[in-house]
This record gives C-alpha cells, structure tokens and sequence, in this order.
C-alpha cells in the first residue's frame, strides 16, 4: 500500500526562483509562507541584491508541494513588479522559472512532469499568466530551452510570443503586464556555481564564460555568463551545471582558473597573475554525490560545509535563518 502511494505522489524537490533580491519584507515574507505549508520543507534560501534574484529549496511529497508553490507564486505576482526591476541575471517573470527534481532518481524525471504541468495549468488560470513547460515536462521536443526563452529579456519574449514564434502552454499568448511569464518544468539536479573575480572585469568575465560554456566549445553541460556585481565591484563568471556527473564542480572551477591563466597574458590591461578567483560561491544545495570526499576541503576553504549538500539537509532538516535576507 505505501508504495502505490509513493508512486501516486512522489516525493520531490522544487527550487523557485523569484526575481526579488532585494526587499527584505518581501523575502521574509516568502519565506515565512514555505516554512508554514503544510507537508512541505524549506531546506535552504538565499537572495542576491546584484542579481535581484533569490533561490529557495522546498521538498515535498507532490500535491503538498504544488499548493506550497502556488501560494508562493501568488504572492511573488502580487508583489513583483518586472517593470521596476533591474539585475544582471537575466529573467523574464517575476517568478522565473520553477524547476521540480524527482528526489528519489533525478536522472529520470518523468516522476515530476505531472506536477510541473498540474501547476503550470494552475498558474495560467489563476493568474492569466502565460506559463511555459520546459525540460521533460515540454510538450514536444521542439519547444524553446529555457536560455531560448530568456533571449533578449522579457522584451524579446514579448515581440516573439506577439509574432507568434514562442507560445506557452498554458494561459494568454501575451505575458502578464507587472509578472512576465512563468517558466514551469522537470529536470535532474542542476548546480549553480558562480566564480567571483577580484576585480571588476567584465570583459574577462564574459570571454571567460564563452570558452567554458558547452555552446562555445567547453566542458559538456555547462551554461555560463559574465556578469558585474556593482555592489561588490567585482567580476563574476556564473554557471549552471546541468548534469554533475558530466561536469563536477571542481572541474568547472579549474576550467575557470585555466582560462585566467590565459587571461593574465592575453589581456594587455592586466599583469601576469593579476586576475584571480576571489571566491567560489554555491547556490541552494548539491547532492552530496557532487562533491566527492577528496575535493571536500577545497569546498571547505571557500567556507562551504557538509550541511550544505540536500542529502543531509534531508536527512536533518533545519530551517534557513531569517537573517541570510537582505
């Protein structure tokens, strides 16, 4: 009996993206609604004031974990305004994108697809907010990857859902005026790394991010941008992961740190050596299948511990403090 019931509502991991990075009692507010949904565990929260974004991990059986996030999204609407909002990530919805994880093997998530579809469906006709499935919950193999959706920004989704080239869906063939589009889907676990730079060097973060990425030639499963933290004054090379096992997070940094290498002499602007990674950041939680035993006190240095892999935040939930909000 209980495992025709783990079959019918799967336990799964969600990581909601809101473009809010910024406004404490917005964040708090957020926060306070998923560690009161019943069923459901807030495993870990973060916000980012240069990226004006923030990432929660939630884990719950299905149903609990649809309700958690159409609260969460019906709040993120009514208090996101795209309009006023400005970050160097790229997003096109106020919630951006909500990808479902099956915990029990995250290689095949078909588990998750029901739940990424019942709550795109739910989102659409709740909201009149255009949502758009991505990974293996898509429609069809021909429906637009999430950095195809992101493209041009909100703006450019716009024009093309106008021009009728995107089409979500769920819900109007126009994104919501104040919200954008919501981007709603399945998928293994992906890994957010940024590489922190120790000066403000744009340029070098973006020709770093294109000799790493797999769609210039890099390491295979490896998205990446170079982006400027104004309030840091720093460069960042932000990558994602798509899949650990193809490319670990050591390997990911040590492609970084080559391509500094080169850097030092290719750039007539910098000395040899005078470019370095000045942190190593990990957003959410990783498996701890990601970050092997006799890589760990690297991580350690960068002030990361084995609290933060999902595997023991299963284990031994404790709830993120208030205080890591702006």
């Amino acid at each position: 009996m209980e495992r025709n019931q783990s079959k019918a509502d799967p336990r799964l991991e969600s990581i909601p993206n809101f473009s809010e990075g910024r406004r404490g009692e917005i964040l708090r507010g957020l926060q306070e609604s998923a560690r009161g949904a019943p069923g459901v565990t807030l495993l870990d929260s973060s916000a980012d004031p240069d990226h004006h974004r923030s990432v929660f991990t939630l884990a719950g059986q299905a149903q609990d974990l649809e309700n958690c996030l159409f609260s969460l999204i019906r709040q993120a609407i009514e208090t996101i305004d795209l309009r006023q909002h400005r970050g160097v990530h790229p997003r096109i919805g106020a919630v951006d994108v909500v990808p479902f994880v099956h915990l029990e093997d995250d290689t095949n998530p078909a588990a998750a697809v029901p739940s990424a579809r019942r709550l795109g469906e739910r989102v659409a006709e709740g909201f009149e907010t255009p949502v758009f499935l991505y990974g293996a919950a898509a429609s069809h193999e021909g429906r637009p990857s999430l950095p195809q959706l992101r493209r041009g920004g909100l703006p450019g989704l716009r024009r093309r859902m106008i021009d009728g080239i995107h089409q979500p869906d769920f819900g109007p063939s126009r994104p919501h005026p104040t919200a954008g589009v919501a981007v709603i889907g399945a998928r293994p676990f992906l890994i957010a790394l940024n590489v922190i730079l120790n000066a403000d060097a744009l340029p070098a973060a973006r020709r770093i991010a294109k000799r790493v990425r797999e769609s210039s030639g890099g390491l295979p499963a490896l998205q990446a941008l170079g982006l400027s933290l104004d309030a840091r004054g720093r460069g960042q090379v932000s990558m994602n992961l798509l899949d650990y096992r193809r490319t670990s997070p050591a390997q990911a940094v040590a492609a970084v740190a080559e391509c500094i290498a080169n850097e030092a002499v290719d750039d007539g602007n910098l000395s040899r050596g005078g470019l370095q990674i000045e942190e190593v950041e990990i957003i959410g939680l990783v498996p701890q299948a990601a970050l092997p035993r006799e890589v760990r006190s690297h991580w350690v240095e960068q002030g990361w511990s084995d609290e933060e892999t999902l595997t023991a935040r299963l284990l031994e939930p404790r709830l993120p403090p208030m205080a890591t909000m702006p």
